[in-house]
């Protein structure tokens, strides 16, 4: 199999695994929701420690972060703000939303879904960012000392 068409099949089944595990609607995400999302939306790739050992990762053409040291990277300070883009992935161009960026857009497929089931513009745009800020409470958790 070419390496082009290697590429297409990885990221189809980057989306068809990111599609699916969101299938359940937002209120439905139990206990701990970021802890939810991260399982059922980022540990495929970021693996289930957060150290970018997920199953898919060897597949990737950039291997996915270690998001336990964040803020290790950063002077010991959790980058909320930068984390925050990053997963939402709709804002700026340097973030990308193709090209290079294999990372879904989440901020996209939180908002999409609302849409899609009848939620106005502003109940999407709500329920993606309580999403992202469940996320990013459970990475700043995820950090190693």
């Amino acid at each position: 199999m070419g390496t082009l068409t290697w590429k297409w099949v990885v990221a189809g089944g980057v989306l068809w695994l990111a599609g699916s595990a969101q299938a359940q609607a937002p209120t439905q995400r139990p206990g701990d929701p970021g802890r939810w999302d991260f399982e059922n939306s980022c540990a495929s790739c970021h693996g289930e420690a957060g150290r970018g050992d997920g199953p898919l990762a060897p597949h990737l053409v950039a291997r996915p972060s270690d998001l336990t040291r964040l803020a290790q990277r950063n002077g010991g300070v959790f980058p909320k703000d930068r984390v925050a883009a990053m997963i939402d992935g709709r804002g700026t161009a340097d973030i990308g939303l193709h090209g290079t960026r294999e990372m879904p857009a989440w901020g996209r497929v939180y908002f999409d879904r609302v849409k899609k089931v009848g939620g106005t513009e502003e109940q999407a745009e709500r329920a993606a960012q309580r999403r992202i800020d469940d996320l990013i409470d459970h990475l700043e958790r995820m950090q190693r000392k």
